[in-house]
């Protein structure tokens, strides 16, 4: 016996194999049999072993049906028992019960077999009456009992018959089969991957949003288009440019009062180069002229010839190989609303390449006059275009959407110094002004060929200072001779000095300057129909234009 604390006995047992009863029903609790008591066994308050032969041999018939020892809501069995001498030298088995019984498993686990522990079997009576048993003090807690028992709060009574109501309650934990365990596999699986998901998608949110304020965790690449082929369509004017500009040059003027800047285009193989006059004035007689193509190549160029009346010169390099003359259009062809493009050298940024329309055709401008004696004048017939010319332009090919030069850029108009032709520092307005082609071709060959242009004429003086509609014949001309020149081509039409021209050939004009505009729209020896107003009385006379040396 221990000392100050009782030991725990086993308070179940089942038959082993080879047992007593181990092949007959397994071991179930049954009620005692009132005409067979059952006797104490060794440790349980009093009572002997049975000393009987019938009672050692089977102590279960001896002594009628075994009553477990311990079990909540049985009899308990002794807590602080003296081991009983036997196999093992454990306690002696209570009666009914074999001595080398295997320990049955606890409350809540199935006994082997398939019946529960404590179950009734199959077929069993209904219990009777059982005796009442002293209780035992050490076995008032028993922590195996359901909460609320009185066994479980050491109030175990033993009132009255047992009353078996069932099987114990299983209150472990119990052993999931396979296909329990499969569903937790998956279960814990699905909410695996939802807890995945979830956090991924938190953190994927965070480092994005990061990505995005702090612009990646690697140096910044934008996106881009995929390299286009160089090609354009040669309507286009990325298509006209490229055609074009290996013919056009910049032109830099060095003279011994002044420098300038201005744009030509190739006219020929020989090296021959269109521009105009106001270009290549300051160089004198005895400047430099240097030509600039497009691919970066410069040469000495020379004058071949100027004329200040049409604002047009021709110079030529020598030496220089694979030249690619412009190809040059018809301005008679030309409508107002045509695309046109304008290059050259404005304030001297060569390859200067912008677009516009034709604005209007036939604008009569008038520029120069710097010297006071109208040797400088130029009188264009114009086309005006919304293509931005600035000073630089002076002398480069306006052309059309074929690039054939149409025209030769000239001047423009500012906004506060009138008509220019490119001496002057303002800007662009969209106000532009190009020599028609066909006036610049044939002024071109006969510089070309002879050096020097000629100009149509009426052969009559003007009255420049007439403020009245139309062009007036002088009174006289100047140094006092005759205003209309004899035998030239107004004398023999019948025009007399005070006579007023209001058209040529059915177009109306408003000044003198109009006039000598439209006149040298015309070729020497082209025909003019003038409308000629004397005395208030208006009449048509046809002419033929004569020839003048320009300068």
């Amino acid at each position: 016996m221990n000392e100050g604390r009782p030991t725990k006995a086993k308070w179940w047992s089942r038959p082993r194999p080879g047992a007593v009863g181990a092949d007959s029903a397994p071991a179930h609790l049954t009620e005692p049999d009132p005409a067979h008591p059952v006797a104490p066994s060794r440790g349980t308050g009093g009572g002997a072993e049975p000393d009987t032969p019938e009672a050692q041999a089977h102590p279960g018939d001896a002594h009628g049906p075994e009553r477990p020892m311990g079990v909540p809501g049985l009899v308990p069995g002794p807590a602080d028992a003296e081991p009983a001498p036997g196999a093992g030298g454990g306690a002696a088995p209570a009666a009914g019960v074999h001595a080398d019984a295997e320990a049955v498993p606890p409350p809540g686990i199935p006994a082997q077999g398939g019946a529960p522990f404590g179950a009734p079997p199959a077929g069993a009576e209904s219990a009777g009456p059982a005796e009442s048993a002293p209780l035992d003090p050490w076995r008032n807690y028993d922590p195996w009992a359901a909460p609320g028992s009185p066994q479980r709060y050491g109030h175990l009574q033993q009132n009255g018959p047992f009353q078996q109501n069932g099987p114990f309650q299983q209150n472990g934990v119990a052993v999931p089969t396979a296909a329990e365990r499969r569903r937790r596999a998956r279960k814990a699986l699905v909410l695996g991957a939802v807890a995945l998901a979830l956090v991924s998608g938190g953190v994927g949110g965070a480092v994005g949003a990061y990505l995005e304020r702090n612009g990646g965790l690697t140096d910044i690449e934008l996106p881009q288009a995929a390299k286009e082929a160089p090609g354009r369509a040669p309507d286009s004017v990325a298509g006209i440019a490229a055609h074009a500009l290996p013919s056009v040059v910049t032109l830099h003027v060095h003279g011994s009062e002044e420098d300038g800047t201005g744009t030509g285009f190739v006219l020929d193989g020989a090296g021959h180069i269109l521009t105009n006059n106001h270009v290549i004035e300051p160089a004198g007689g005895s400047g430099t002229i240097t030509v600039t193509f497009s691919g970066g190549q410069s040469a000495k160029a020379r004058v071949v010839g100027h004329d200040s009346g049409y604002d047009l010169a021709v110079v030529k390099v020598s030496g220089v190989h694979g030249l690619a003359p412009m190809p040059l259009g018809n301005s008679d062809s030309v409508q107002v609303g045509d695309p046109v493009v304008a290059i050259g050298a404005p304030f001297d940024l060569a390859n200067t390449v912008t677009s516009g329309i034709i604005s209007a055709k036939e604008r009569p401008i008038t520029a120069g006059g710097e010297k006071g004696d109208g040797t400088d004048v130029s009188y264009v017939d114009a086309l005006q275009t919304d293509a931005p010319i600035n000073p630089g332009n002076s002398g480069g090919p306006l052309l059309d959407s074929r690039a054939r030069v149409i025209g030769i850029n000239s001047a423009i108009r500012s906004a506060d110094s009138g008509s220019d032709l490119g001496t002057g520092q303002a800007g662009s307005i969209g106000l532009g002004f190009a020599i028609p082609v066909n006036q610049a071709k044939r002024v071109a060959e006969e510089l070309i060929n002879t050096g020097r242009a000629t100009h149509p004429v009426i052969g009559v003086t003007l009255d420049m200072n007439y403020a009245g509609d139309g062009a007036r014949v002088a009174a006289k001309a100047t140094g006092g001779g005759a205003p209309v020149t004899a035998d030239g081509p107004g004398a023999r039409a019948g025009i007399r000095a005070g006579d007023v021209i209001t058209e040529v050939d059915g177009t109306r004009v408003h000044s003198g300057e109009e006039l000598i505009v439209k006149t040298r729209a015309h070729r020497p020896g082209d025909r003019l129909r003038l409308t000629v107003r004397r005395g208030g009385t208006d009449r048509t006379v046809t002419l033929v234009l004569g020839s003048a040396d320009g300068d």
